[in-house]
């Protein structure tokens, strides 16, 4: 499977940012270890003692099994000493790694202490997780995330743009959402966090008397001589945008100028019939009256989505929606990228990170 990445942008090396556990504390072992130790590390070092297996460790703190082989060396970079004896075969303790369990499992149950005793009153309120629009694949994950924590209350909410959800949660009105990550800036991603979710196939919707509605698929470059709306002017959208403009420039494709933002069925069809302007979309996009939707190829566009969220943020019901996320991502291949998808690097760099 390939994925071209056009242009570079080292700027997201920087965007995975610090993790929820940036707490620091005491060292616990050599006169010559440093003086302060990530629990973020020892607790990666925690699940591949007791797990004995990287895959199974990593599947359990939800990250990449590249990020927790990264922390586990750099953890005995700062120990300065080997924790594993790792073999094709088998992961293993050394005396050193026997030594450090017992001191990582009290730091740990300490720091898992203090979140529970001042984190009881974020249990207890309901988890705000914003799912784009109403009918998208969001909403499956905040299902499935609901089941696997009955208990806790987890509430939909629809902003409709991550730019727009990522001032929310910043301001604490808002818990998790759901979006591109890398159309965010810089300073806003590094107060956030996030989890790579989905390739989404991208997708024109179409009047359906539009000279291409009659195509299955839609090549790109057929767009040429159009102007495609991409939500120019919704300031709550400005990561969608951004997306539209990498993926039109050079390709003849305008974007189309603002357009009043259409809320429910009635009022796109409305809307639809009176600009005619294509409108750029995802392919599980819900079906909308007097239109049709036809996925794009030729490269075929990818949306990139992330679930975002505050750091910091204690509460089970946004364990629920982490896990939730992972195993679907899982059972029907949503970070599976098709052949001859296309992506922005930056974008790229971001969908192999995860906090």
């Amino acid at each position: 499977m390939s994925v071209s990445v056009p242009g570079s942008d080292s700027s997201a090396a920087s965007a995975g940012g610090a993790a929820s556990d940036s707490a620091r504390v005491p060292a616990p072992v050599g006169p010559g270890a440093p003086g302060f130790i990530d629990p973020r590390l020892l607790r990666a070092f925690l699940a591949v003692a007791e797990e004995l297996h990287f895959t199974r460790a990593a599947a359990r703190l939800y990250v990449a099994q590249q990020a927790l082989s990264r922390d586990i060396r750099r953890l005995e970079r700062e120990l300065g000493t080997e924790l594993f004896v790792r073999t094709t075969r088998q992961v293993t303790p050394t005396v050193d790694g026997e030594r450090l369990v017992p001191y990582a499992r009290r730091v740990l149950e300490a720091q898992d202490a203090l979140r529970a005793a001042f984190g009881a009153p974020e249990a207890a309120r309901p988890l705000l997780v914003d799912v784009n629009s109403p009918g998208l694949v969001f909403e499956r994950i905040l299902g499935r995330a609901r089941e696997l924590a009955p208990d806790a209350e987890l509430m939909a909410r629809f902003e409709s743009g991550l730019t727009g959800a990522a001032g929310e949660l910043l301001a604490g009105r808002l818990d998790a959402s759901f979006g591109r990550f890398a159309g965010l800036a810089p300073a806003v991603r590094a107060r956030l966090g996030q989890q790579p979710v989905r390739y989404e196939r991208m997708a024109v919707v179409l009047p359906e008397d539009h000279r291409l509605a009659a195509l299955d698929v839609v090549p790109l470059d057929s767009l040429a001589g159009e102007a495609v709306y991409a939500g120019a002017g919704n300031p709550r959208t400005l990561e969608w945008t951004d997306l539209a403009r990498q993926l039109f420039e050079g390709r003849g494709i305008e974007i189309a100028p603002p357009a009043p933002v259409a809320v429910g069925p009635e009022e796109f069809q409305r809307i639809m019939a009176k600009k005619r302007n294509p409108v750029l979309a995802v392919v599980d996009f819900p079906a909308m009256p007097g239109t049709v939707l036809r996925p794009l190829v030729d490269p075929v566009p990818l949306s990139p989505v992330s679930l975002v969220w505050r750091k910091g943020l204690v509460h089970p019901g946004f364990d629920a929606l982490r896990r939730a996320a992972t195993e679907l991502a899982s059972e029907e291949g949503w970070l599976q990228p098709p052949e001859r998808g296309w992506l922005p690097a930056t974008d790229a760099l971001i969908m192999m990170r995860k906090n």
